[in-house]
């Protein structure tokens, strides 16, 4: 998809991956782009900065809330015209600790990393099935892929968000809507790893270097789309010999610890 004269809506676009996807976007040529936040305020500000006037929005929005997605999704549709391509991008990264985390933390990172994706995809899959195209992008984690040691509910989350994914490609491709799903490791956002276990081993890349790579792989309707290269040569690794890749997790785990 070409981006030019499109209508996007990008959710944790207040800063970061989410701000930086949003300037990318309008310098491609995007007719509108809103960015949705929790905080309104960095939503503002953010689309202050994208150089499209009016059409620059910055809306606060709590993606956990399924009602507030499909007012938000029913507003562009009135003002823009329909959605081409919606960024379910807002997560949260401040989930630490394994099985016993308590259930109100894996339940958050649940409804952030999974149902709210769900909402998204609810509200616009049908106007994009009806029109015959549309772009889902969703943004996971390599630790959706992979691990991320010492947080089990990101890591479980991200990895199901991955899989809603597929489900979508899958189900509507033939419809004529494509989706991509981003897997970084470390990015120098408010949610950038501080230790190696967090996987941040192949260093720390920069939101705008994110979003490019982002506008590459929609432009040629990629599905993974991998900042850190290295994250497909592990990929491999784990699929061909899980054992053994499960062992080098383990003493990753152990190094992260010492």
């Amino acid at each position: 998809m070409q981006l030019n004269d499109r209508v996007v809506i990008i959710t944790g676009g207040g800063g970061g991956i989410g701000a930086a996807m949003g300037r990318r976007f309008a310098g491609a040529g995007a007719r509108a782009v809103v960015l949705a936040d929790r905080d309104e305020t960095a939503a503002r500000a953010a689309a202050a900065t994208l150089g499209l006037g009016a059409a620059g929005v910055g809306v606060g929005l709590d993606v956990t809330d399924e009602s507030a997605v499909i007012a938000l999704v029913e507003d562009v549709l009135q003002r823009f015209g329909p959605i081409d391509l919606f960024c379910s991008n807002a997560g949260s990264g401040g989930a630490e600790g394994g099985i016993e985390a308590s259930n109100e933390a894996w339940q958050q990172q649940w409804e952030l990393h999974v149902m709210s994706h769900v909402y998204a995809a609810r509200a616009v899959v049908p106007s994009m099935v009806a029109r015959g195209e549309g772009y889902l992008f969703h943004t996971a984690a390599a630790a959706g892929l992979l691990m991320a040691v010492g947080t089990a509910a990101y890591s479980v989350t991200k990895s199901a968000c991955i899989k809603l994914a597929e489900y979508e490609a899958i189900t509507y491709g033939d419809d004529g809507i494509r989706v991509s799903v981003l897997c970084p490791q470390g990015v120098n956002t408010a949610m950038a790893p501080r230790q190696l276990g967090d996987g941040a081993t192949d260093g720390i890349k920069e939101p705008d270097e994110v979003a490019d790579a982002v506008l590459e792989a929609i432009e040629q309707e990629r599905f993974f789309v991998l900042p850190h290269p290295e994250v497909a040569d592990y990929m491999v690794r784990k699929a061909t010999d899980t054992d053994r890749w499960l062992r080098g997790m383990r003493k990753l785990r152990a190094r992260s610890l010492g």
